[in-house]
């Protein structure tokens, strides 16, 4: 229903515009192009997720295509958006997406892996909280292109998606620890839509950070994820 919506249609050709190989869906059921990159391909359900998981800082609602499209609506989409911020984040969730499958190179906690359709946005929320926390803005929420254009430059990019599956790893378990203790029972499903789960993971990356200087190399990952004060900007209300 919002596909004809002029900020949509505007968004589809800045996008286009910018990237001659890429393609804007707006249309469910549509298929891209044969000619065009499948790296540069961005679905409009997609995007509303990653906009509420990134800028509102509200992956736990990102399940719900309703509250996106309609309640959500007029807050995510009424500004006009830099399409370099919309492959940015096409490019980090491209990143975090393959590690979901069998093989699990990041080593999640089997529950994660099993939910697909939410977690991911997790961990691009805990991209997000990384440049921030270690930028000095725990309250602000940085530029994507630029996120992913300093860590792009420095060779992280894999790294630091493996970092938030790690701090995914560490929110559950500390979760689940914490409610064995007091005698409830753990749901995974229903922790990760809460907020708590988003307190949890924030946690987890500030004490990765403070780690980091003690690895190899980790002195110069954390400067890879310091950038600029003028990079960021509040968060996008949605709830």
């Amino acid at each position: 229903m919002r596909s004809n919506d002029k900020r949509v249609l505007n968004l589809k050709k800045l996008f286009e515009q910018r990237y001659k190989e890429g393609y804007f869906i707006t249309k469910r059921g549509e298929e891209s192009p044969a000619d065009k990159n499948k790296k540069y391909v961005v679905d409009l359900v997609n995007l509303g997720k990653w906009l509420i998981s990134w800028h509102s800082q509200r992956p736990n609602i990102a399940y719900s295509e309703t509250k996106i499209f309609d309640k959500y609506f007029e807050q995510l989409f009424k500004r006009e958006y830099d399409p370099e911020n919309v492959q940015a984040l096409n490019s980090w969730m491209q990143e975090t997406i393959k590690s979901w499958n069998s093989t699990n190179p990041f080593g999640l906690n089997e529950s994660l892996l099993a939910m697909k359709s939410y977690v991911p946005y997790h961990a691009l929320y805990a991209v997000s909280q990384f440049f921030a926390i270690a930028s000095g803005c725990p309250d602000r929420v940085p530029s994507p292109k630029v996120t992913y254009q300093q860590v792009t430059e420095a060779n992280t990019v894999e790294r630091i998606v493996g970092m938030a599956a790690s701090c995914l790893n560490v929110a559950i378990e500390t979760a689940a620890n914490d409610q064995s203790s007091s005698s409830k029972i753990f749901s995974p499903q229903n922790w990760i839509k809460t907020k708590t789960c988003l307190s949890g993971i924030k946690t987890a990356v500030m004490t990765q950070l403070a780690m980091l200087p003690t690895f190899q190399g980790g002195k110069e990952l954390k400067e890879a994820l310091m950038i600029p004060k003028e990079a960021f900007e509040y968060r996008w209300e949605a709830d």
